[in-house]
């Protein structure tokens, strides 16, 4: 299946969730899209509220479902708690580091910046967003993108950067400190259904 490049308010208001983590999508119609949306009535089987729970962190975190299976297996085979593994390992992405960073106002637009060669990790030129990211790298704009209007617009637009990351605004560059508690990440998703999901 290919990647989601519709609109991401439909998304998030057929799930119930801000994608986008803003909340804004849901501001003003916080109601499924279509002629139904607003009808309560429409029960979900056990499975159903499985597949939702997917979808929505899936299309949060903008993966193709061939992309967020093989992180879930991946997160399957590591200790400890699967769920929590695979969080972690979804935050690890580049793209969305970009985006906690605050270097882009949305993970599409860090997606596009990765893609387009304007971030180094370590120095070197990555311009994979997938790229998992390992806690101690720096992740930086690239010399010659530095003047980047879009850039400079989220940094000036970012208020606050979770404490899983440092970030320098004058170098425009920052630090995957450590993996994020569970606490610190979105309390709306629970990765339990996704487990359940995968494992039925």
């Amino acid at each position: 299946m290919a990647r989601y490049t519709d609109s991401v308010y439909k998304k998030s208001r057929r799930y119930g969730f801000s994608t986008l983590e803003n909340g804004k999508e849901l501001a003003r119609r916080p109601y499924a899209p279509g002629i139904h949306g607003a009808d309560k009535r429409r029960k979900i089987s056990e499975y159903g509220v499985q597949l939702q729970e997917k979808q929505k962190v899936r299309f949060m975190y903008g993966l193709n479902e061939k992309q967020f299976h093989r992180l879930f297996e991946k997160a399957s085979k590591m200790k400890g708690n699967v769920g929590h593994n695979f969080l972690n390992l979804l935050e690890s992405r580049l793209d969305n580091l970009v985006y906690r960073l605050g270097l882009a106002k949305t993970r599409r637009a860090a997606r596009q910046l990765v893609n387009h060669g304007h971030i180094t990790v370590n120095g070197v030129k990555v311009d994979i967003p997938s790229y998992l990211v390992k806690v101690g790298d720096t992740i930086a704009v690239k010399e010659n993108s530095l003047d980047h209007p879009a850039i400079k617009e989220a940094v000036e637009a970012t208020l606050s950067r979770p404490a899983f990351v440092e970030f320098d605004p004058k170098k425009l560059a920052g630090k995957y400190l450590r993996l994020p508690d569970r606490s610190e990440l979105n309390q709306e998703i629970n990765e339990t259904l996704i487990v359940e999901f995968y494992n039925r």
